[in-house]
């Protein structure tokens, strides 16, 4: 007797604990920032559950938003890749997979979490919030995949078509454009590997200033003619803007 009303108590303390999940966050305020209005709210208070939020409700892994993210994963690749196969029909699969690669890495999905304002409404405990987790770009790229998939879940693919065109697809020009976003020497190594020009070659010219504030000046040359010159506080960097330089020289930017 004892151990059915044990039952019966932890059934009512978890009915509360989702009862109270539902008051702790403002749906409207989340539809409105995602522009859908669910059917199943259930779907999108798990969707933006983490799983540091299960201390507070004592509920099982499982009704953390890791599913859903599984899911939504799934989900964002396919459309992300029939629109990039549509959109450019003259790419090889190779550049697809780098496009689709960026598209869909933690950086841009955190990025467009931010732009829709998840961080404000994702539900953690107060260790996770204490140390920076509502904009670590992880936990709001793994948020976006979760509320993708609790989009398909509860209004099926074309609505969550629908959701990734216009947070993700539609900005697709931008990102492709922003410098950050390309590696310059990747570039030149690929179109003068493509072409039969060989490796392009990077060579220190000038190194100035203290080991704690160098400055490098670094020409790129390939087939031994000279298309570029970087400076920069690293190598690295130098050679990238070279490598830019080049790319503009011979107009593949």
């Amino acid at each position: 007797m004892i151990n059915k009303i044990a039952i019966f108590l932890n059934k009512i303390f978890k009915r509360q604990e989702k009862i109270n999940c539902l008051d702790m966050v403002d749906i409207d305020q989340i539809e409105a920032k995602i522009n859908y209005v669910f059917n199943n709210k259930d779907y999108i208070i798990q969707a933006l559950k983490h799983r540091s939020f299960l201390l507070v409700t004592n509920e099982s892994r499982l009704l953390s938003n890791e599913r859903l993210e599984f899911l939504g994963d799934s989900v964002l690749g396919m459309v992300v890749v029939e629109n990039l196969f549509r959109r450019f029909p003259t790419k090889e699969e190779g550049e697809l997979t780098k496009i689709k690669s960026l598209l869909v890495s933690s950086k841009i999905l955190a990025r467009v979490a931010r732009q829709i304002g998840l961080g404000e409404v994702i539900l953690l405990n107060d260790a996770e919030e204490k140390a920076g987790g509502r904009n670590r770009s992880s936990i709001l790229a793994d948020a976006f995949e979760a509320i993708t998939g609790a989009i398909y879940l509860d209004g099926g693919l074309n609505t969550a078509v629908a959701f990734i065109n216009e947070k993700l697809l539609s900005r697709i020009n931008e990102i492709l454009s922003e410098e950050r976003n390309k590696n310059f020497k990747s570039i030149l190594l690929e179109y003068s590997q493509g072409n039969n020009l060989g490796v392009p070659r990077y060579r220190v010219k000038k190194e100035e200033g203290p080991d704690h504030d160098k400055l490098f000046t670094i020409e790129v040359s390939i087939k031994d003619k000279a298309l570029g010159i970087g400076k920069g506080n690293s190598k690295k960097s130098a050679e990238q803007i070279a490598a830019k330089k080049a790319l503009k020289k011979i107009n593949i930017l």
